[in-house]
């Protein structure tokens, strides 16, 4: 799989149940190869290999995955904590089997540097800014999408 990384979480830890007294390492990302379809790629394992992993391309890189494991996503479950994708299904890495290589987009194609700036959601399915503080209180406890730019940032 070729795609341009659109999302990236960052590296979490948690207790290994099989291994009392040890952790397990995950990040994700989501990578898209076309204006339509993109998939979150998840990858498990040592912390050695999933830092490794996870510092060796960031949001804009475009990557080729080779022998991720297909599996299928448990929407309600997945979706609290990825980006919500069209597919039924998700990648995950496995240090032993899968490889990530790096590329420039340049050198891949330079069509999926245009993806970058595509939203993931319907445009009909967000609320501007001015929507929200003028219905906050019929809004409140709804989730909701935003699209919105950065005007600027600062300290």
């Amino acid at each position: 799989v070729i795609g341009v990384v659109i999302g990236k979480t960052d590296v979490r830890s948690f207790p290994d149940r099989k291994n009392i007294g040890t952790e397990r390492y995950t990040f994700g990302f989501t990578i898209r190869d076309s204006p339509t379809y993109f998939i979150n790629v998840q990858s498990w394992g040592r912390e050695e290999y999933i830092r490794s992993l996870s510092e060796s391309f960031r949001v804009g890189d475009c990557v080729t995955i080779e022998n991720p494991l297909i599996q299928s996503k448990e929407a309600e479950r997945e979706e609290k904590f990825n980006p919500v994708t069209p597919s039924c299904y998700k990648l995950l890495l496995s240090e032993n089997h899968s490889v990530v290589k790096t590329s420039s987009c340049y050198d891949t194609d330079t069509r999926l540097l245009s993806l970058l700036h595509l939203p993931v959601k319907d445009p009909q399915d967000y609320y501007s800014l001015g929507d929200i503080v003028a219905n906050g209180q019929s809004l409140d406890g709804r989730v909701l999408n935003v699209l919105a730019a950065v005007m600027s940032v600062s300290e």
